[in-house]
């Protein structure tokens, strides 16, 4: 059982992000997700389980956390490891290894295991979480999700009997959302704990025992799945949280008349290390257009996004601005990509100073009505580096605001993002369309499709089979390159 009896805790030099007052009880085998906006403390729960606070994080701490009658801050933290096992938001920062073999088996090993029982629990974590393609891989040249994937192998392999998630699907492609929520039911039949900090919550009403609503640090309701999915989408969305029921997200019934082509792409084939990766792509976009990229997780998207902004070399094919050719240097100038990981373009030592960094002569007006529109006002003197995934990623998209290029890709916008901050980007993202930017969305998530895109490209096996407007009229394609169908994902 793990206990919360009157947990209180503030990290140092921050005002957001921590606990007041919680009192909670979780039994052994039961699956907890806890929900609420970005900041409001989910994360910090989990960091009290596996130990992370205090032994790590810096703050100031009142209550207790009992893990088996346990307190957590008395044990130590190799003995905290055997037990609690963390797949993190950002799977990049619980890697030990450059090879998935190795980093599979890393916690095994440092229990000393002997080299047959070592190997045989790698081979059965690959069976049972079916990762074949997965192994004798290269961790660098992951995607993001397959990078998850290995991140939840690890633990898995270590066999621990609670279970902490942080927005494990925010890197995952519906398939692989699908494949996470039957490792979740398997372990959750092995009778493990599992917490996890979600904002993506149509995959788990079916999993979860309760539903712990967080707001600024406290628990504000819990609820079972029966009770949560009985609450109305007014009320939802005054809560800040995602929707529940994907069948019930529609694309608007007005479609916009297709603009005038300003980019083309002919023939275009993209390889990476020799190998091709999409070959003899054609399409073209006009100003304002905004256009989301689909496929599996390795289908190639972050590839494609990469080479419309210039900064992937090994491509043949024609790419045209305004039925010019356009070069690699000509589109680096012209363009700007929000990464899926945000922490390799934030460089500054505030927020607002991010906003004009590198920046010739920024417009300081718009960079404060881009703070205030984005909910980033309150955090304009803090370390970029202090903020949750969900207010970096908006940090991000706030520089393509003000840097006033042409071209703009996002790959995974809305990835950790609470509904609030998902439909303060899809505003920004409608903005940029209003003012002629050429816009290219890599994305899962089918609810922010449905509100900014105008069309949907699919990449598969190397090729571009669709093309996909986002309209009423194509739902139901739409539905089947989501993989969204009678409310659950297939």
């Amino acid at each position: 059982m793990i206990e919360f009896e009157n947990v209180s805790f503030s990290y140092t030099g921050q005002e957001h992000g921590g606990l007041h007052d919680i009192n909670l009880k979780i039994s052994d085998g039961e699956c907890v997700l806890f929900c609420g906006r970005s900041g409001c403390g989910k994360t910090t729960i989990t960091r009290l389980v596996n130990g992370l606070i205090p032994q790590f994080y810096q703050g100031e701490l009142h209550g207790r956390v009992l893990v088996d009658g346990q307190e957590i801050s008395n044990i130590p933290m190799y003995q905290i490891a055997a037990k609690v096992g963390s797949v993190f938001q950002n799977p990049r920062t619980q890697f030990f290894n450059v090879d998935t073999d190795s980093e599979i088996a890393f916690g095994i090993e440092n229990e000393a295991r002997p080299p047959k029982k070592l190997a045989e629990r790698v081979e059965q974590t690959t069976e049972d979480l079916r990762i074949q393609k997965l192994r004798n891989r290269n961790i660098f040249e992951l995607s993001g999700g397959e990078k998850q994937k290995i991140a939840f192998a690890s633990v898995y392999a270590m066999n621990p009997q609670i279970y902490l998630l942080d927005e494990p699907s925010s890197n995952l492609d519906m398939t692989s959302i699908q494949e996470l929520k039957e490792h979740l039911r398997l372990i959750k039949k092995q009778g493990k704990t599992i917490l996890i900090a979600e904002h993506r919550l149509y995959y788990l009403t079916e999993l979860a025992d309760r539903i712990v609503y967080l707001e600024k640090g406290e628990i504000k309701g819990i609820y079972t799945p029966e009770e949560f999915r009985q609450l109305s989408e007014p009320d939802r969305e005054h809560m800040g949280l995602r929707a529940v029921d994907l069948q019930a997200v529609f694309p608007p019934k007005t479609h916009l008349p297709a603009p005038t082509p300003v980019l083309e792409l002919r023939n275009v084939t993209l390889r990476y290390k020799k190998q091709t990766i999409l070959h003899d792509i054609g399409l073209s976009a006009g100003k304002g257009e905004v256009i989301g990229v689909v496929g599996h997780n390795g289908a190639g998207k972050t590839t494609f996004s990469r080479a419309l902004c210039g900064l992937h070399k090994d491509c043949d094919g024609q790419f045209l601005w305004e039925r010019k050719p356009i070069e690699r240097k000509e589109r680096l100038k012209r363009s700007y990509m929000v990464m899926q990981d945000v922490n390799y373009e934030l460089f500054a030592d505030s927020v607002e100073a991010e906003c004009s960094f590198g920046i010739r002569n920024p417009d300081q007006t718009l960079v404060n009505a881009t703070l205030e529109e984005l909910g980033l006002t309150p955090y304009r003197e803090r370390h970029p580096n202090t903020l949750s995934g969900g207010q970096k990623q908006r940090v991000a998209v706030a520089v393509s605001m003000i840097c006033g290029k042409d071209l703009l890709v996002f790959d995974e916008p809305t990835s950790g993002l609470d509904f609030d901050s998902m439909t303060q980007v899809a505003g920004l993202i409608r903005r940029l369309s209003d003012m002629g930017k050429v816009i290219f969305i890599v994305t899962h998530d089918f609810e922010f499709v449905c509100r900014t895109c105008s069309r949907v490209l699919h990449f598969d096996e190397g090729e571009m089979p669709d093309d996909v407007s986002v309209t009423m009229e194509a739902l139901p394609k739409l539905r089947e390159l989501f993989s969204v169908s009678d409310g659950k994902e297939r």
